[in-house]
């Protein structure tokens, strides 16, 4: 088994795929700008801004594994950042010759009325959805060509330990423990898929580390789709804590604050999301890898731990 590996991004997903590969005796290098560390014992850190695409392909220089687990937070900076940054990853992979794994979004598949599967088109309507088929796109081309051997998983809105504000559920959590009134986003009452966290990091080793899995895309094995309300009502349940009330933000409300509101204008585009069931087909996965979903009440209990 190759164990060098190279992980771009210190976030929740980075995090998660140090931990797992650290803990089977991995070799394991965490890149981000701070090069904090992540207090995951035996793995490196190392501080580089990875759109610099000659440090990121020095730094990848006999890695077997290169994984995107970036995340720049700011939504309304995704088309500033994403595009260097994406560039200087598949730069890396080609001169490196390392397995490229990118950690994906539903994203790029924009509105749909089915069963999210991986035979969907990338038929996104907004601008962050488009951004991020192109980068799936442009990785595919590379991988098809033999420049470079790649791979994508994608999950839905994630759970689990250490995805706090990254997550429209966890977001709510601090302030719900404390019994005061959560605000979603859509509608509270369509079912929806939920992603564990480290079921998304699980996934992204076993794809990356599969030469069969190659050249396409995988779906998170996740639990199945409940509500808004029904997610963050078992969240408190399983921290002892009872129902707190919930509004929503829609409609004309929401276009309202948008219009104040840089990071809700950006919502509003994938708002369709929250308006009509949102469920994750991930049978492909789950019969590929031998996967299943953490269970339920334990991604609510590690999502309660704030």
């Amino acid at each position: 088994m190759s164990d060098r590996h190279l992980i771009v991004g210190a976030g929740p997903i980075g995090r998660h795929v140090a931990a797992l590969l650290a803990e089977r005796g991995s070799r394991v290098t965490v890149v981000s700008r701070s090069g904090r560390g992540t207090g995951i014992d035996g793995v490196e850190h190392l501080a580089l801004d990875a759109s610099d695409a000659d440090a990121l392909a020095r730094a990848a220089e006999g890695t077997d594994h290169l994984y995107n687990c970036a995340n720049p937070a700011d939504y309304t900076q995704w088309e500033r950042v994403w595009p260097p940054l994406a560039a200087s990853l598949l730069s890396a992979a080609e001169r490196s010759g390392a397995v490229y794994a990118i950690t994906g979004t539903l994203y790029p598949y924009g509105p749909v009325d089915v069963p999210i599967s991986e035979d969907l088109p990338d038929a996104a309507t907004d601008h962050k959805g488009r951004l991020r088929a192109r980068m799936w796109a442009d990785a595919k081309a590379a991988h098809d060509a033999g420049r470079i051997r790649a791979v994508e998983i994608r999950g839905s809105d994630y759970m689990g330990r250490g995805v706090g504000g990254n997550g429209h559920i966890s977001r709510l959590v601090p302030d719900a423990l404390r019994g005061r009134r959560a605000l979603m986003m859509g509608r509270t009452d369509q079912p929806h898929t939920f992603t564990d966290v480290a079921d998304a990091a699980r996934t992204l080793v076993a794809a990356a580390e599969d030469p069969g899995a190659h050249g396409r895309v995988w779906h998170v094995p996740s639990n199945p789709a409940v509500t808004q309300t029904q997610a963050l009502t078992d969240v408190l349940a399983s921290a002892g804590k009872p129902p707190v009330r919930i509004s929503s933000l829609r409609g004309a409300a929401l276009s309202a604050a948008a219009l104040a509101s840089p990071f809700l204008r950006e919502m509003r585009e994938i708002i369709y999301q929250w308006e009509r069931p949102y469920v994750l087909d991930d049978s492909a996965a789950r019969t590929r890898f031998g996967i299943e979903p953490t269970p339920w009440e334990e991604v609510c209990r590690r999502t309660a731990r704030v």
